[in-house]
């Protein structure tokens, strides 16, 4: 009889234990944390950026120096609309194409950032298809840094501007080397390159590696080959302002 009921005792306590470690799991279940309520669905995310300060590094609305600097020139003429490029050298002068402001009644500067600035003066120069225009208003946020030298041939050269009117566009080449100018329009020589271009981005400023501007695209030829003014001539013509004289209304009506 006592065998049985130390059998009968094992028996009970292992019972116990099962009824103490469920009650225990019961009891575990009961401290759970809530149900997190459900997530919003009208968040934003919030984009944060920092200005880089590598050459050529992005602001923070995303654009480059070089793009920031560059602006659409829109002639508006007598019975006809002419479009080209430029570059802002400061807040109140730019530099664009002699042809581009030819036989202008009005001219007007549209910005990497969607602002119409109205020009007040232009002034072009026979040696070169070179033109300098000035506003009242600020053109930009970023400008020029002009290179003391020209690129040699072999080099890399970006293009910044507007081809045929429309949206900012980026263009890369190399310069094949001077030129005699194809169009007759400048005194001395000119740089070629392979950079590809297009009506409309006549004005535009070529930048070094380095972000220098290098020069001003002016023309084109059948073989998608592009000339240069070289930064060279830029730099004498501010340096000389003599050499510039205003350009004159093309109508008066």
């Amino acid at each position: 009889m006592s065998t049985v009921r130390a059998r009968n005792a094992a028996v009970a306590a292992a019972v116990g234990a099962v009824a103490a470690v469920a009650a225990l799991t019961i009891t575990g279940c009961g401290i759970l944390p809530a149900a997190p309520s459900p997530a919003p669905t009208d968040f934003v995310p919030e984009v944060t950026a920092s200005r880089g300060d590598a050459s050529g590094a992005l602001s923070p609305d995303g654009f480059s120096a070089a793009q920031r600097m560059s602006v659409r020139v829109r002639n508006i003429g007598c019975g006809f609309l002419a479009t080209g490029s430029g570059f802002a050298l400061d807040d109140h002068t730019l530099v664009t194409n002699r042809h581009v402001v030819d036989n202008a009644k009005h001219i007007e500067i549209s910005t990497y950032d969607g602002r119409v600035v109205q020009a007040t003066a232009a002034s072009a120069t026979t040696i070169a298809d070179i033109a300098i225009v000035t506003t009242k208003e600020s053109i930009g946020q970023s400008y020029a840094d002009l290179a003391s030298s020209d690129p040699v041939e072999g080099d890399v050269i970006t293009v910044v501007g507007y081809p045929s009117g429309g949206r900012l566009t980026t263009t890369s080449g190399v310069v094949i080397g001077p030129t005699s100018d194809p169009l007759g329009r400048a005194v001395g020589q000119v740089l070629a390159s392979t950079a590809q271009i297009e009506l409309g981005s006549s004005g535009s400023a070529v930048f070094n590696a380095g972000g220098q501007v290098v020069g001003v695209i002016y023309a084109k030829n059948d073989s998608d080959q592009s000339f240069i003014v070289p930064i060279s001539t830029l730099n004498s013509l501010l340096d000389e302002p003599s050499l510039l004289v205003p350009e004159s209304e093309g109508c008066s009506s």
